[in-house]
């Protein structure tokens, strides 16, 4: 388990090609870093992500451990990529960790949610009012530039190379009137709208289920295309952010997660409640004060 900051999608792709490479020539760990100069130390962080290798520490480790050309040329281009600027770089001031390119680069992502909608199903009046509770002493100009990130984030789903999405929610975060009737009414609203695109699956587990697998907190699961690339589990809390690799827990976070779709509502019932939800804000902003 990593803590606050998970290596990008490039540089954990760059990592696991360098050990492999390394594998295949049939070096150990020892006698490949002393060929280098380098420590132990040194090689292992380059091979687990901890540490960004410079191209030029890539272009020696490649040029020792041989092989093909093509494959050399192609992990250099991808050590110089590693930094390569992406749309949440203009967010740096307000964006931390790898959460938004991991999204960015993701196939797949599953999503339970506990408190609330997640960011990528925010409306903006519902994302302002979280971060108005979560940041109250910030100035108003950092509020507004952490709601203009989240809907940056939001463009994800509108791509033509989309990932599936599949949200479970907890009725709880349906019930939370973040911001008040008005835009809570707006905000399931959306989610019903975003729920017809072919590539989105929002499912709601209901009160009534009683205990689940995943009462201990929410999750997201991260799958990517590339098979050299392991999911990752992202958590967030008042502690940061914890981004878990290991793949012994990640299989167990997908076996929960998919228990935790048995219970929910199919996705036709589970927009009927959302529906449902959503007149009763209504009615409730029309009522007279």
């Amino acid at each position: 388990m990593t803590s606050a900051q998970s290596p990008t999608v490039r540089h954990r792709r760059l990592a696991r090609q360098l050990r492999t490479a390394r594998e295949d020539s049939g070096l150990s760990m020892e006698s490949a870093a002393a060929a280098l100069g380098w420590s132990r130390p040194k090689l292992v962080r380059f091979e687990t992500a901890r540490t960004r290798p410079k191209p030029a520490d890539v272009e020696a480790m490649l040029d020792l451990y041989g092989g093909a050309e093509a494959v050399k040329l192609a992990l250099m281009q991808l050590a110089r990529d590693i930094r390569k600027r992406g749309w949440w770089s203009a967010f740096g001031d307000v964006l931390t960790g790898s959460f938004a390119e991991l999204e960015d680069d993701a196939a797949s992502i599953r999503s339970w949610q506990v408190q609330c909608i997640p960011g990528l199903l925010q409306t903006s009046d519902y994302a302002l009012a979280l971060i108005r509770i979560g940041s109250p002493d910030d100035p108003e100009d950092v509020l507004l530039r952490r709601l203009q990130a989240r809907m940056a984030r939001r463009a994800l789903l509108e791509r033509r190379n989309a990932p599936s999405y599949t949200v479970v929610l907890d009725e709880a975060a349906l019930r939370r009137p973040v911001g008040g009737p008005w835009v809570m009414g707006r905000q399931l609203d959306a989610l019903i709208n975003t729920a017809q695109k072919p590539h989105v699956s929002i499912r709601v587990v209901p009160a009534s289920a009683g205990e689940h697998a995943c009462m201990d907190g929410a999750f997201v699961i991260l799958s990517f295309a590339a098979d050299l690339d392991p999911d990752v589990v992202y958590l967030e809390g008042m502690g940061g952010e914890i981004y878990v690799e290991d793949v012994g827990q990640v299989s167990r976070c997908k076996v929960r997660f998919d228990r935790l779709c048995d219970q929910a509502l199919s996705e036709e019932d589970s927009m009927a409640l959302v529906a449902e939800i959503a007149r009763e804000y209504q009615q409730s902003d029309e009522s007279p004060h």
